[in-house]
């Protein structure tokens, strides 16, 4: 009897292992801790200086400050880094966002293992904006830029531009994951992606 509860127990836990270790060779690492860390951080950021702003300047500041070194070392990880982090593994031109993101408007876009090519676009166009408000905001504490009109419009202007920004990644990020059926957000949480089809570009 002991030896016949044995077994089963050992069926299980196999059969347990075995659907475990199917669950990983079904999904490959695809963001790195560092694109992780570095994509949270900067979420944090982004928000702590949007809702300071104008009320704690203090953390505002700190916030922006922060920010921009994120940005400094995306641009090193960018150009530097292996693997998916490289900006040559995502970034296309201008004609390839565009037919990209005319099969997205038709329903036949390909799944992307990393960033897509409209993904890839808007990574830059994030870097650049929050870019720009770190470094508008820097040049308001200076004397020579303190209280120069261009530079306060600029970085309102930029400050604002990021929620369109915003709202434009989240959006694509919940339409690749319905199309493709995969949690992005949790992607970026875990760093794994469902492994690629044989139509999927990696």
């Amino acid at each position: 009897m002991n030896a016949t509860a044995s077994t089963r127990e050992g069926s299980v836990e196999s059969t347990r292992e075995a659907s475990v270790g199917s669950t990983r060779e079904g999904s490959v690492r695809v963001w790195s801790s560092y694109v992780r860390l570095f994509h949270w951080s900067l979420v944090l950021c982004v928000a702590v200086a949007w809702l300071s702003s104008g009320e704690i300047m203090k953390l505002h500041e700190l916030a922006g400050y922060s920010a921009g070194v994120l940005i400094a070392s995306r641009l090193i990880a960018g150009l530097a880094g292996s693997g998916h982090t490289r900006f040559r593994q995502f970034v296309r031109g201008p004609r390839t966002v565009s037919l990209y993101i005319a099969d997205v408007a038709q329903g036949r876009e390909k799944r992307h293992l990393g960033h897509n090519p409209a993904g890839g676009a808007m990574v830059l166009a994030l870097l650049t904006c929050v870019a720009g408000i770190a470094l508008t905001g820097w040049m308001q504490t200076t004397d020579a830029w303190w209280g120069v009109a261009w530079v306060e419009d600029t970085h309102k202007i930029l400050g604002n531009g990021i929620l369109v920004l915003v709202g434009l990644h989240v959006g694509g990020v919940l339409l690749a994951s319905l199309r493709h059926r995969e949690n992005l957000v949790r992607a970026m949480l875990t760093g794994r992606k469902r492994a690629p089809s044989p139509g999927d570009v990696a």
